[in-house]
């Protein structure tokens, strides 16, 4: 592949969630300085070589399987280290578009690393298609940027850290599965992870991103609306108990929190009364 960089026209494109600003490929990528940063979010994968990237002072090495994204105006600057450093690239904006990294497990800028050295396939079909700027050559680079930060859920292996703690949650979720049906304590479920129950929180809050009632109550609100289809005949309060909620009141208010109605609207909208 040659090197190549497109820029999408976006006067048709600004109204939707997510769009491409510049897509591009260079086989050898130059020394860059952003004092004040870039205004939009930036996904850059290595394909080959190495080089080093700054953020806000603190340096990676970003080699071939990683990837490095930047946030708006954050100061950044990258040079190679190697004779050739070979890198694909897109930068993007859109209402969404700091939902969708946070999605891909990406909160802040950095480097990461990818399963595999391949480029992502979206990123490639991007390069590849037309160079046009056609509503509809941007229609659908904006849907491969959407499959693209999708495929990074999937695609970005987490740090050694963060994979240790999914590790020790993981018997925690299956427990709190097994026995939504019942009150759960939070030092009950501490023990099920060999910590404390402050450790506990902490580690709710850095894999499941909420306090473990939330979390518990949310998995309660799932488990109601499979029950309201499994078992028609029941009452709302019949469902709140077997739910693991005591309190058929804040069973309601629970619901209506998460839902933004009634249990019994909830139950009428879906043709379930």
């Amino acid at each position: 592949m040659d090197s190549t960089m497109i820029f999408c026209e976006m006067e048709d494109m600004l109204l939707l969630p997510l769009y491409p600003m510049t897509i591009g490929y260079w086989e050898h990528q130059g020394e860059m300085s952003r004092p004040a940063g870039f205004p939009d979010y930036q996904l850059h994968q290595v394909l080959g070589g190495k080089g080093e990237v700054n953020i806000k002072g603190k340096s990676y090495i970003a080699e071939a399987g990683d990837i490095f994204c930047l946030y708006p105006d954050v100061p950044h600057s990258y040079t190679p280290l190697t004779r050739e450093w070979e890198l694909a690239w897109i930068s993007f904006n859109g209402r969404e578009a700091a939902q969708m990294l946070l999605y891909a497990g990406i909160r802040e800028s950095g480097v990461g690393r990818l399963r595999a050295e391949s480029i992502l396939a979206p990123l490639e079909e991007m390069l590849t298609l037309s160079c046009g700027n056609e509503l509809q050559d941007n229609m659908e680079r904006s849907k491969l940027l959407y499959a693209l930060l999708l495929d990074l859920k999937r695609s970005l292996l987490p740090d050694s850290n963060e994979d240790n703690e999914l590790a020790r949650m993981k018997p925690v979720l299956q427990y709190i599965e097994l026995h939504l049906h019942r009150p759960l304590l939070l030092k009950e479920l501490a023990e099920v992870a060999s910590v404390s129950p402050q450790y506990l929180c902490r580690l709710f809050q850095r894999t499941v991103r909420e306090r473990p009632v939330a979390y518990i109550n949310k998995q309660r609100i799932n488990r109601s609306k499979q029950l309201m289809f499994s078992s028609r005949g029941q009452r709302i309060y019949e469902i709140a108990q077997r739910a693991g909620f005591e309190n058929v009141s804040y069973f309601c208010a629970v619901f209506k929190r998460i839902t933004g109605m009634q249990p019994e609207e909830w139950r009428g909208l879906h043709g379930l009364d």
